[in-house]
C-alpha cells in the first residue's frame, strides 16, 4: 500500500507542476499495479520495467537528439564546423564528462542501490519545484559516485 501511496504523491505533484513526464510515468506504475493478475501479472511488467527502462529511455532520447540529423537539418559540415569553435570545444568536453559521469552512475547503482531514493527524491523535486527534467538520475549518481571516490 506504501507505493501506491508514493506514486499518487508523484503523480499529483506532476499534474500540479505540469510535468508530464512525471506523471506518466507515475500514472503508468499505479495503472500496472492495479491491473487484476490474471489480465497481466504486474510483478512480471515491473520487473521487465526495472531491468529495460532506463535502457530503452536512454535509447529513446538519443533518437530525439539525432532526429535533426536524420531529417537533415544538420549536415556533416555543420557539426564539423561547430566542434571548431569555443561553445562547440566546450560541448564536446561537457559531452564526454557527462557521459563519463553517467557510466560511472549506472555503476554505484548497480553496487549501491539504496542511493537510487536520494536520487530519486532529488529528481522529483528538480523535475516538479525547478522545471527540471528527468534525465538527470544516472548522471547525477555519477556525481555521488565521483565525490564518495573523493571523500573516501
Amino acid at each position: 500500500m506504501d507505493s501506491y501511496i508514493i506514486l499518487a504523491v508523484i503523480l499529483l505533484l506532476g499534474v500540479l507542476s505540469k510535468n508530464t513526464a512525471i506523471w506518466i510515468a507515475a500514472g503508468f506504475l499505479i495503472l500496472i499495479r492495479l491491473l487484476p493478475a490474471s489480465l497481466i501479472p504486474s510483478n512480471t511488467v515491473l520487473h521487465w520495467t526495472d531491468e529495460y527502462a532506463i535502457k530503452i529511455g536512454v535509447a529513446i532520447l538519443t533518437i530525439g537528439v539525432l532526429v535533426p540529423i536524420a531529417l537533415g537539418k544538420i549536415s556533416g559540415t555543420q557539426i564539423l564546423n561547430s566542434i571548431k569553435t569555443g561553445p562547440g570545444i566546450l560541448a564536446v568536453i561537457v559531452g564526454i564528462a557527462v557521459a563519463y559521469l553517467g557510466g560511472r552512475g549506472t555503476d554505484l547503482l548497480v553496487s549501491q542501490p539504496i542511493v537510487i531514493i536520494g536520487l530519486l527524491v532529488g529528481t522529483i523535486v528538480g523535475v516538479v519545484f525547478f522545471g527540471g527534467i528527468p534525465v538527470g538520475p544516472l548522471i547525477a549518481a555519477g556525481v555521488v559516485a565521483l565525490f564518495s571516490n573523493i571523500f573516501k
